[in-house]
This record gives C-alpha cells, structure tokens and sequence, in this order.
C-alpha cells in the first residue's frame, strides 16, 4: 500500500457519542467529517439497528448534531444543534443579524419523532442558546440550561459583538479557553414543554457558577422520583475553586437541596431506575493526581463505592446504572480505559447500603484497541460501545449487557459502524503493541505503532517519532489515529510513553511529578528512546519528537535538560515559562493547588520553567500555538521561540489565527501535519545523506556535454 496522503484528512470520519434506545433495538452516534468546500468540521447524527441488520442511516443532512437522547419510549431522538432553520421559524438570529451577516445560529433542541418520520423539529428557541437537555419521565416535558442575560448583560453583550466594544470584567475566572471571555451572565435551568406552545419556566434557584461552568456546564438530569439534579458551585468565590457540588430540585423549582459538602469536584450525575439514588463521579478539587471515584447518594447521605480501587473514572463517560443495584462505568486502569462492574449498591429501601468490592469486566475489548465510549440504559438488555482500533477504525458496537463480563468476545458483541472503511482499505494503517522499560526503579509502558510489515531485525532501525501525551493527568492506550498512520506510512515508528506523572496506574505514580515539572518525565521519556534503540526499533540519530499540551510542556524540558536525544522537535501549545503563564491562562486553579502563587513560590514556579535554561538548547525546534488558546497562551510559545533562536538559531514558530487549545479545520490539521513532517525531514540526516548521494551520482552520471546518461539513479 502506499503512504497515507495528508489530503485524505478530509476523507476522516470521527464517531463521537453513543446512545442505546430504551427498547435495546437501536443505537444513535454522532460522526464529525469535513467539509472541504467550506473547509469546517460537520457533525451529523446517525442510527443503526442494535443487531447490525443494516447499514446506519443518516438522520441529519443540515450541518451541527450533538448529544443525543433517546426519549423513554424509545421512538422519539432529541439532539441539539444550530440549525439554519425549522421549517416554521428561524433559529437564533434576528432580521437585523441576517442582514449583517451575523453569528451562526444558536444550539437549540431538536426532535425525531422515528414512528411518523420526517425532519427534526424544532423544540426549544433561546437567544442564548441551549447547552444541555434532559428529558422528564413521562417524555412530555425537558429541562434544559441556557444563559439568561438582564437588560445591562444583554447591552454588554451587543457591545461586545461590535468591533472594538472593550472586554470588561470583574471576574477572576475571566477567560476559557474555547468559550473566550468570560461575563457575568447566569446559566440556569428551564423546563420545556414538548408539542406544547408557551413559554419555558425558569427554576430560579437552579443556576450554575465555578470557575470551569463555561466548559464543565450543570449538567441536568432528570430522575423518576421527579426530581432533577444537576451541579453548580456556590462558595464564597466560586472563580477561586475547582468544587462543584450537586443539588436537587423539583421542576415546578421548589424544594432545593445541596446533597455534596463543598468538598468535592464533581460530575456526571445520574438517577437510579427508580428515582430514589443518585450515581456521580466525583475528585478532589486541590489534587488532581488522586484518582477520582464514584459516589452514591442514597437520600440521606453519600458515600464513595470505589475508595480502594486507586484507579480514576475515565474521560469517556460517568457511571450507567443497568438495573436498580448495578453501576458500569469506564476507568483508567493501567494505561487502558476498561470497564468497571459494581453490584449490590444498596441506599434507602435497598438494604444497608454496602457494595460488593468493583470488578473489571469486558475482557472481550481486549488489550490492543481502546473503549472510547459506552452507554447504558436501565430498561435495555444491550449496551451501546465505541471501540477504537489503530488498524480498524473507531466505531460503534452494541452488546448484550449480560455479556458485558464474558471472557471471551461473545457472540452479541456486534459491529454496527464501518466509518472509515475505505481509507483503511485503500491506505497503510500502523500496527501497534504495547512496550515497556525500566527507569528509576519503575516499569514504564507505552505503545509503539509501526508500518503493518516492519521487523527491526530484517529492516533495520527505523526513524522515530516520540509523541508525548498531555495532562499530564492522562494516558494512551492503542488507538486509531490519522497522524500515527500518516507518520507509519512513511516509515516512522512513533513511541507514545506512558510517563510517571500521567494517570491509570494509581496516586503514587501520578503525584512523582506533582508541583516537579520536568523531573520524572524527563526520565522516563528518555529512557524510553534509549530502550527503542537497544532493541533495534530506533536509529539513534533520527529520533524526532512532538507533544501537544503538557506533551509540548515536556519537549520544552527534554531538549534544555536532553539537547543529543532529538534530531528535531515539535513543542506544540505549551508552557514554558509558569510565572508569566499565570493569569494569562485560564488555568490559575490548577497551578496554586500545585504550585501556590507566583509571588510566594517563586522557586518552585522557576524550577519547572524551561525557558530559564534555554540556553542549553541545541535542538531543531519547531514550535506551534493557537492564537486563542487561554490554557497555554501563544505568548508562552513566542518567548521560547525567540528564546531558541537566540540559542540554537534553528526555530520556526507557527501560529494559528482564531485556533484555541487545539487545531480545528481540516486545512489546519493538514498545514499542521505537513509542517512537522517538512521539519523531520529537514533535520533528518539520512535525507541529508541520501539527497548529498544522489546530488553526487546524478553528477557523475553526466557526459562531458553536461546531459544527463541513461544510468538508473
């Protein structure tokens, strides 16, 4: 097969959320692809058959579909959007921002009705849009939440939309990256009708608040004892913590009640079939490094159902109950995202309210592709689930939920999407296994992707990349990637380290890098390489490096402390200078729970700031920011770029106009990957090698005319 074109980016297809029907029969997903015309991801909502009977059907043609639900009869599919129109009214915009080419429309609610067919309609019309949705129990009604400026927040925010309206704010959480600056319009919740006309009613004490609202939202749930939750911060000064606590309310908005202590950070909460629990994931909101867990609220008080386990919930989802005593959900278990099996959860009118002790279950996943998605639902017999597999794909399966603990891949265990079928048929896809490697006393895992048919004793070292995941809370486990098969496909080999300081092995391991940037890291990443090249996967002298977020933190600390171990690298939105970060980031949280303050540590602040020991660079460095990113500012990268020309002189700095903490439109995507590929090749001496050899022959093979001869080169 020949090399993955970067071109065919546009050609990807992303599976994103996973929804099982309540009947069990269907499983609605959302894909992102790209539009090269108007050069912009799409997201499209799709359903399929549980049991694989037909191909997916496309409900959505007009651009935008996001979190979908199912109604509890399992016939209608709510999702949000922002549509162009209905087929009624116009969405989001008013005659005046029409004419002046304004804003994209607002998300709003959207509605299949599956048994009559037809188009989406639309439910919900807010100013402000809608941001999250749920729906009642008996499916006539839906609480969603959505910003409610005053007339001075609404003046503040027409301002705003003009050209050169100056930002102001009192708010110490003053930006977001992704969402911008921040004001200090409330969120709060409403009930909607559904087939009904009138207007929402507002639950006045149901509103939200925290530092990180605008990216975590309230995330409304509501249950069959007619309650609703959801989560708001309420202290003091709520931009000054990362706590979020969940609350209660009746709809008609009566009757709040605070059900967490103001001690945790926490999240996804979710209903008990019958009503009477509520499920959340929760973490300490001064230390990220201990692992989150999963807490009960049984009515009267709550409790953690995982204390023991050491392991955190995992980004892909918070706990789905499955009856009214089982609880599944994904955690980060040893560089891999599994299943999570608890039984016997009791609370009032359940027995005395113990557990038994959690369990791993789904070995059926196995432990070369990852679980990026899963949902359940009580009144169904089968769970929804997004495998990703570095050779195959990422799509969507459904499988018995009494299979769910099989040993062996079972037999309901169905395939329901085939998204990328053609690009994998036609292009070369990486293989991939896990390694692992000694350093400090510790065994350290990661996954190397390498062509399908490389064999290091036949073929010799390969180039290879070590890409650096961020966080560093986080881990990597095999995964399908279109940037390790554009790299594979060209004969690297990519090392992706799961580095001390990274999550999935436990508090201990995460917290050797907590508040000691540049240490642990350090080590492991190397002796990583030095591992690649005493097995005779990596030639030495052709190792590259890129890393995004912390993963670019990491490479600013690699090439000042490691200046011989990369030919080249890539730091991409990074940090690299933590005093002057602070405050210019949106994450002054994180940093004082690690670090404290600038003015009072600043020892500690200059210990983790690579730009202080710049000087030692002599690495290739090609460096890359959003110029909207507020989690690790474009200034950081522009100080370390000068600060590496002045050094080694061999830098490019690369920035990306409207771009936030990461790289959006396809073409960006594509510049993104041409410009670390141009760069590798560069600096790679073998090409130098190569090109001075055949500049050398194609010399040779001239006549004393100076044409060329006929010698094959």
């Amino acid at each position: 097969m020949s090399e993955l074109p970067l071109e065919t980016y546009y050609d990807l297809t992303q599976v994103g959320e996973v929804a099982v029907s309540p009947d069990g029969d269907r499983v609605a997903f959302t894909t992102t692809e790209y539009d090269p015309d108007e050069d912009e991801p799409v997201a499209s909502l799709f359903v399929a058959p549980a049991d694989g009977s037909r191909e997916p059907h496309r409900l959505t043609r007009l651009p935008g579909a996001g979190s979908p639900k199912w109604g509890p009869e399992g016939d209608r599919l709510a999702f949000l959007a922002g549509r162009e129109e209905d087929t009624e009214r116009r969405v989001g915009r008013d005659d005046e921002d029409e004419e002046n080419g304004g804003d994209d429309p607002k998300s709003q609610v959207w509605l299949f009705d599956l048994a009559l067919g037809g188009d989406a309609t639309q439910l919900t019309e807010f100013d402000e849009g809608v941001r999250e949705f749920d729906w009642s129990p008996e499916a006539d009604r839906l609480v969603v939440s959505a910003r409610d400026p005053d007339e001075a927040e609404e003046a503040y925010l027409e301002g705003r939309r003009e050209e050169g309206a100056p930002i102001e704010t009192e708010r110490l959480q003053h930006k977001l990256d992704g969402v911008g600056y921040t004001d200090t319009v409330t969120t709060y919740l409403f009930v909607v009708s559904v087939g009904e006309e009138g207007e929402p009613d507002r639950l006045d004490d149901a509103y939200g608040g925290g530092a990180m609202e605008g990216l975590r939202g309230l995330q409304p749930t509501w249950g069959a004892g007619d309650r609703i939750a959801f989560l708001s911060t309420r202290t003091d000064e709520p931009d000054d913590t990362m706590v979020a606590d969940v609350y209660t309310i009746d709809p008609d908005g009566s009757d709040l009640k605070r059900l967490t202590d103001g001690d945790l950070g926490c999240g996804a909460p979710t209903w008990s079939p019958s009503g009477d629990r509520l499920a959340f994931a929760a973490g300490d909101p001064e230390n990220w490094c201990k692992p989150s867990e999963v807490y009960v609220h049984d009515g009267e008080g709550y409790e953690s159902l995982t204390p023991d386990l050491d392991r955190s919930v995992a980004r892909t989802g918070g706990p789905q109950w499955t009856d009214e005593e089982t609880i599944y959900i994904p955690i980060a278990d040893d560089s891999r995202t599994r299943l999570l099996r608890i039984d016997g959860v009791g609370g009032s009118g359940s027995g005395d309210g113990e557990s038994d002790d959690p369990e791993r279950v789904f070995e059926a996943q196995g432990d070369d592709r990852a679980l990026a998605g899963f949902h359940a639902d009580p009144e169904s017999d089968r769970a929804a689930i997004v495998l990703s597999d570095p050779a195959d794909g990422q799509d969507v399966y459904s499988v018995g939920v009494g299979d769910l603990d099989a040993d062996e891949e079972p037999d309901s265990l169905t395939r329901l999407s085939n998204a990328n079928e053609e690009l994998i048929g036609e292009y070369e896809m990486p293989a991939a296994e896990r390694v692992k490697w000694e350093s400090d006393g510790w065994t350290i895992d990661g996954v190397l992707y390498t062509p399908p048919e490389f064999d290091a004793a036949e073929d010799g070292p390969a180039p290879l990349v070590v890409a650096i995941h961020g966080g560093p809370i986080s881990y990597d486990e095999p995964m399908f990637s279109f940037a390790h098969a554009a790299l594979t496909s060209r004969g690297y080999a990519v090392l992706r380290p799961n580095y001390r300081g990274g999550s999935s092995r436990g508090r201990k391991f995460a917290e050797t890098l907590r508040g000691r940037w540049g240490t642990v890291e350090v080590e492991d990443i190397a002796a990583g390489v030095e591992f690649a090249v005493e097995e005779g996967i990596a030639d030495p002298d052709r190792v590259f490096g890129y890393g995004f977020s912390y993963g670019g933190i990491a490479q600013g600390f690699l090439v000042t402390q490691r200046p011989d171990l990369f030919a080249a690298a890539a730091p991409e939105h990074g940090i690299y200078d933590l005093r002057s970060s602070y405050g210019t980031d949106d994450s002054h949280n994180w940093m004082e729970n690690e670090y404290g303050l600038p003015w009072e540590e600043s020892d500690k602040f200059d210990a983790s700031s690579a730009i202080l020991d710049a000087g030692e660079i002599e690495t290739p460095l090609l460096i890359t920011a959003g110029q909207e990113d507020w989690r690790c500012p474009p200034s950081q990268s522009e100080q370390f770029y000068v600060a590496a020309k002045k050094s080694a002189g061999e830098a490019r700095l690369v920035l990306y106009p409207d771009e936030h903490h990461n790289v959006g439109t396809p073409e960006r995507a594509i510049h993104r990957l041409e410009e670390v590929l141009a760069w590798y090749c560069r600096h790679d001496p073998a090409v130098e090698e190569e090109s001075e050899d055949i500049h050398g022959r194609l010399e040779d093979g001239k006549d004393e005319n100076g044409d060329d001869s006929d010698e094959d080169d």
